[in-house]
């Protein structure tokens, strides 16, 4: 039988990102399942054989530092949580390279936070590791560094940390490996006669109200998946919500087998920088824009001016990302300011020519410069 269009795509894509999670990688939150490990890292290994270049995203840190701590349950206190990731760290890599080893191959160990992300150079300096390991044929196996991350700079979870990984090595498939078979219209555990959705466009609003709630010893659910989704596709990435059980299920997925939910991307690929601001920051301030804003960037690509700004929310400084919205909430772009907060209040609804007047000063004619901004 013919392969469908979306699904040969699948069995083409030649750089994967796959993530593992909790309920998949630990025995319900106590310690790694090794046997279970390896059984996806030999078909991952058989991937790279055929030629395919492999991120691994894991979860399982926090578990394996729990269980060889000999914790009853995973800590509430950062600091608790911080030492267990630091310990669980070294369980969890050395799963992993003895696995990988067996196939003769390398893997490398890459931990990040959101504050590498939202650092334009740090950003840079990961996405060209991770370009530099795949082409020397090694198997980079990303964790978020939980043993420095606070609140702050934390992604929260690791569906977020793969969609990104698919950003930085501009990976043409992410699949997100959990303890489902994919996203169904209601949960299965409730309603065992809930309807299943095979495929469907990536970032659909219609998808997240489906998602059931997140899962006990992981930190994401169906609806983190459905965001890091969203996240991959604006890099041209599917995404495979598929079960970690299913047997086979990164060769048969490989194989072009209609396996998992298929989350197409609705566009092409963005501009490497624009990826960056659209999914890599944390906005840090909103604008309300009129109509006419609205329209200005919506259908002639241009810069964001400060007259076409009805109302400045939060606080920023020149050159934070800050999210455009228009007058009902929607979120039209999102782009690097070139005025704090407090500027951008007083020269709000104002043309660009009486910047200098209120300011006593002009740094840029444009709040926001097209160069700097992408449309969502």
């Amino acid at each position: 039988m013919p392969l469908s269009p979306c699904r040969k795509t699948i069995a083409e894509a030649r750089r994967w990102v796959v993530k593992i999670g909790s309920s998949l990688a630990t025995n319900q939150g106590q310690g790694l399942r090794a046997d279970s490990l390896d059984v996806w890292i030999t078909q991952i290994a058989a991937l790279c054989r055929a030629g395919r270049e492999i991120v691994v995203v894991t979860s399982g840190a926090v578990a394996e530092g729990v269980a060889r701590l000999g914790w009853p349950a995973r800590p509430h206190a950062l600091h608790q949580l911080q030492a267990a990731a630091a310990i669980g760290q070294m369980g969890l890599i050395q799963t992993y390279e003895a696995c990988f080893k067996r196939y003769g191959l390398h893997t490398a160990q890459v931990l990040l936070t959101h504050d590498d992300a939202a650092h334009r150079q740090r950003y840079l300096n990961a996405r060209s590791t991770l370009q530099t390991l795949l082409s020397l044929g090694v198997v980079p196996v990303v964790n978020e560094n939980d043993t420095v991350a606070t609140e702050e700079i934390r992604f929260g979870d690791n569906d977020t940390l793969a969609g990104l990984c698919a950003n930085l090595v501009e990976a043409r498939l992410l699949v997100i490996l959990t303890d489902q078979a994919g996203l169904y219209e209601r949960d299965p555990r409730l309603d065992p006669q809930a309807r299943f959705i095979p495929e469907a466009r990536a970032g659909d609003p219609a998808l997240e109200a489906m998602a059931g709630q997140g899962a006990v010893f992981g930190r994401g659910g169906m609806q983190t998946k459905l965001r890091a989704a969203a996240l991959a596709a604006r890099s041209g990435t599917a995404t495979v919500i598929a079960s970690g059980a299913e047997p086979e299920v990164l060769t048969r997925l490989a194989r072009g087998e209609a396996l998992g939910t298929l989350l197409v991307p609705g566009q092409g690929p963005l501009a490497a920088r624009k990826r960056w601001l659209a999914g890599g920051l944390k906005p840090r301030g909103r604008l309300v824009l009129d109509e006419g804003a609205v329209r200005v960037l919506t259908q002639s690509g241009r810069s964001l001016l400060a007259v076409g700004v009805q109302l400045v929310e939060g606080e920023f400084a020149r050159g934070e990302l800050v999210t455009c919205v228009d007058r009902e909430g929607r979120e039209i772009a999102r782009g690097l300011i070139n005025y704090a907060a407090a500027e951008a209040r007083h020269i709000m609804g104002q043309p660009s020519d009486r910047i200098e007047q209120i300011l006593g000063y002009v740094d840029e004619p444009e709040l926001i410069h097209r160069d700097n901004l992408v449309l969502l």
